[in-house]
C-alpha cells in the first residue's frame, strides 16, 4: 500500500519519516517532490571496474546550471535529507524530467527501511540538457510494511552507504564478498 499525503504527514509527525529540508508545498497526493542539489560527480576512468574502487571528480553547479551531456553517467544527489523508519522508499523521476529525456536512477529506486541519508542519483539523458540546483528532480513514495524488521539499513554492519554524505556517493560495488 503506498502512503497518501495524510498518511505521509502522520509518519512524519510519528518519527517514522523525516524530511530535511521539510515544504509542505512539496507534498503531492501520494509522494513528497525532491530536488536536485548543487553537487554533481562523473567517474574520472572511461573503464569502470566492478571490483575496484572507481574514482569520481565532485564539482558544483553555479546559478547558471550545467549541461548535462548523453553518454555520461552523471552522480548527483538530493536536497533533501532522507530517514525511513518503518515504511520503504521508493524515488521515480519526476514525469516533467523525464519528458526533458532525464532519467535519475538506473536501477536504485527503491530504498530500504532504515536509510538515513541524501539520495545519491545516477542520471543519463538522452539529449544536451541543462539543469540546475534546487529543481525538482525526482519523488519520494513510500509503502508500507507487513511484519517485522530484523535488519535495518542504518544498523547494518555491511550496509555501504551509511555515511551521511550531501554530494553523490560512487559505487561500492567493489565492497562486496563475491
Amino acid at each position: 500500500m503506498i502512503l497518501t499525503d495524510k498518511e505521509i504527514l502522520a509518519a512524519i509527525n510519528r518519527g517514522e519519516i523525516l524530511i530535511s529540508p521539510f515544504d509542505p508545498t512539496c507534498l503531492g497526493t501520494n509522494s513528497y517532490d525532491v530536488h536536485l542539489s548543487p553537487y554533481l560527480a562523473t567517474y574520472v576512468d572511461d573503464v569502470l571496474d566492478a571490483r575496484q574502487h572507481n574514482a569520481i571528480q565532485h564539482f558544483e553547479m553555479g546559478e547558471e546550471g550545467f549541461v548535462l551531456q548523453p553518454g555520461t553517467l552523471y552522480l548527483g544527489s538530493t536536497v533533501e535529507y532522507t530517514e525511513t523508519h518503518a515504511t520503504v522508499p521508493f524515488l521515480e523521476g519526476k514525469s516533467s524530467v523525464g519528458r526533458l529525456g532525464i532519467d535519475i536512477h538506473a536501477t536504485a529506486g527503491k530504498g530500504d527501511v532504515g536509510f538515513c541519508n541524501h539520495w545519491t542519483l545516477e542520471i543519463s539523458c538522452s539529449k544536451a540538457v541543462r539543469v540546475y540546483a534546487g529543481m525538482p528532480i525526482g519523488q519520494l513514495i513510500y509503502f508500507k510494511v507487513e511484519g517485522g524488521i530484523e535488519n535495518y539499513y542504518n544498523k547494518k554492519h555491511n550496509a555501504k552507504y551509511n555515511e551521511v554524505n550531501v554530494r553523490p556517493v560512487e559505487s561500492m560495488m567493489w565492497k562486496n564478498k563475491w
